[in-house]
């Protein structure tokens, strides 16, 4: 308002000037004999062009003033959206599903204990889905009531739930809020299997007086390729690809080329996060970093070890490297390692963005990472309040 009314002041006294200047030129012609009547007039000229000189500045200082407020309001918005964004960080959605369709023997158990710890504190829930017959795949009829409870069970979310089933794309069954996060590990095809063939014959520190379904068959990995019995077989490694295809038959046919292209765009597509058991560490903490609302405190419970790696199966045998170059031969391996190099992939490209390394290490000699934190702010806000 001031600044409105100085400007006016100033249209007012250029006004003024632009008539004194006629009457002066008028006076001077008609008063040449009146010397003192002139200098009166340019006097007052002169003092005129010093109160236009004068506004102008007050003007022109106030409107500087004016843009630097502007700047400044703008800027207090900024980190206003800013602090309501972390605040709103800290608080779980109430309808957020976390899906876990875990791959047996990846460390799945040593990454749910670690969840299981965290629910109370950080205010989730954990649900373990348990299938007939530790069934990967559901009926049909199965898959929908799954889906329907999942979605609906309202006191029990927020959620984690975790088990051993393939793949369900929610959009199939009409639901598309909420829809659900689905995280997972993968780990080195070959060291995956050899991982389950010793645990069905000897088991682990988990549950260690269970008998195990080959308890006695005292057989190493390297001696069953040999014999080529069935435990062994290349059709064993089949199993990654599947449990990210899905619920569809041709998912499940061991070799299918567009079982491991379904698997790659279902990674893409409709996974959250999907990490490597070599790397689990890092996994845990991008969690941590891009969902502190369900794994804040993961990190440090992973690193006291109180809960990590809390699953290792007895006796377990490296195999030869006659045995590792025939495996390899196999297409299903190639196809599986393919998948995992995809997935190994992706996942370096994401851990670099969210993470970044220090000058530490563990007490393993590996690298410690820290959250790079948040890499964008607003600004240009309109309307202006």
């Amino acid at each position: 308002m001031i600044s409105l009314i100085l400007q006016y002041v100033t249209i007012w006294c250029r006004y003024i000037l632009k008539k004194a200047n006629i009457i002066i030129g008028k006076c001077a012609t008609h008063l040449k004999h009146s010397s003192s009547l002139a200098i009166s007039f340019i006097i007052f000229f002169i003092l005129l062009l010093v109160v236009i000189n004068y506004y102008e500045t007050r003007i022109a200082s106030m409107t500087k003033e004016r843009n630097n407020q502007q700047m400044l309001n703008n800027l207090n918005q900024v980190n206003e959206v800013n602090e309501n964004n972390d605040d709103r960080m800290q608080l779980l959605p109430d309808d957020l599903i976390v899906i876990y369709n875990r791959v047996p023997k990846t460390g799945s158990t040593s990454f749910m204990g670690i969840a299981y710890e965290l629910c109370s504190h950080n205010g989730f829930n954990v649900m373990h889905l348990n299938t007939s017959k530790n069934s990967h795949v559901m009926s049909l009829s199965d898959q929908v009531r799954f889906v329907w409870n999942v979605t609906r069970w309202t006191k029990r979310q927020p959620s984690l739930i975790h088990g051993h089933i393939a793949f369900l794309n929610f959009e199939k069954y009409g639901l598309f809020n909420p829809k659900p996060l689905y995280i997972n590990l993968i780990r080195k095809p070959l060291d995956r299997l050899v991982s389950y063939y010793y645990f069905l014959r000897n088991g682990d520190n988990f549950r260690p007086n269970i008998v195990r379904k080959k308890q006695g068959d005292r057989r190493t990995f390297d001696q069953c390729v040999d014999l080529n019995e069935r435990d062994c077989r290349a059709e064993n490694l089949w199993l990654q690809i599947p449990f990210f295809c899905g619920q569809d038959s041709e998912c499940w046919k061991p070799g299918n080329k567009w079982a491991l292209d379904q698997a790659k765009r279902n990674l893409l597509n409709h996974y959250f996060l999907v990490g490597v058991t070599e790397y689990m560490h890092e996994f845990i903490q991008i969690l941590e970093a891009s969902l502190p609302q369900m794994f804040s405190g993961a990190n440090q419970l992973y690193e006291k070890g109180t809960k990590a790696h809390l699953r290792k199966t007895f006796n377990k045998l490296r195999p030869s490297a006659r045995t590792i170059a025939k495996i390899q031969q196999s297409r299903i391996w190639q196809m599986e390692n393919e998948f995992y190099q995809f997935t190994l992939d992706n996942f370096n490209f994401i851990k670099d963005r969210v993470l970044i390394k220090t000058n530490q290490a563990d007490t393993s000699n590996n690298i410690v990472y820290k959250d790079r934190g948040q890499q964008f702010f607003f600004e240009k806000i309109r309307p202006k309040n």
